[in-house]
């Protein structure tokens, strides 16, 4: 049995989830995410709680369980509490700022990078170098944050780039010169 999969899901307060044809729906006061559980699982809610079992014990399900689950509750949670992904700029002359939605990055190239905010995404520019990503999809959140990173990921001689707040970046020694 999964350890992951058979947890119960807790609903936070000011949450509303409902389930219809193993799709779940969950409603908070930062939006709504749904959610498709495969055909081979359940989902069902008892009381406050919502919990996924497998219908029977064969590979896919087993392999589907844990993963669901965890899908399951990051809609439930990102609904009441918004997922956050923080990067900053390392660099002379590298910035960031707001064009309305979109996020104007100046990462050294002869042009500036515009990258569009998706829906449900809330991107914030703080002094130019710390870049906050925010929404109620975990997995979109992630793919923002990924993308703005690729942009200028950091390089490992003096560590310039965007780098995810927190990030280790090893660097390497230079050449060494004539002696």
């Amino acid at each position: 049995m999964s350890r992951i999969g058979k947890a119960p899901i807790e609903i936070p307060s000011g949450v509303d989830v409902t389930i219809e044809n193993n799709k779940v729906t969950a409603k908070g006061p930062l939006g709504t995410e749904e959610v498709q559980v495969a055909s081979e699982l359940e989902v069902a809610k008892k009381d406050n709680t919502v919990v996924i079992t497998r219908k029977n014990d064969d590979r896919k399900s087993r392999s589907l369980h844990g993963l669901s689950r965890t899908l399951v509750s990051n809609a439930i949670n990102g609904v009441k509490t918004p997922f956050v992904k923080k990067l900053e700029i390392i660099g002379v002359g590298y910035k960031a700022n707001m064009q309305g939605n979109d996020l104007n990055l100046a990462l050294g190239y002869s042009h500036p990078i515009l990258i569009k905010t998706p829906e449900g995404i809330k991107i914030e520019v703080e002094a130019n170098t710390k870049i906050t990503v925010s929404g109620t999809n975990k997995q979109k959140v992630g793919d923002i944050a990924a993308l703005i990173r690729s942009k200028r990921s950091p390089e490992p001689y003096k560590g310039k780039g965007v780098r995810y707040e927190g990030e280790y970046v090893a660097k390497k020694a230079g050449k060494a010169g004539k002696k």
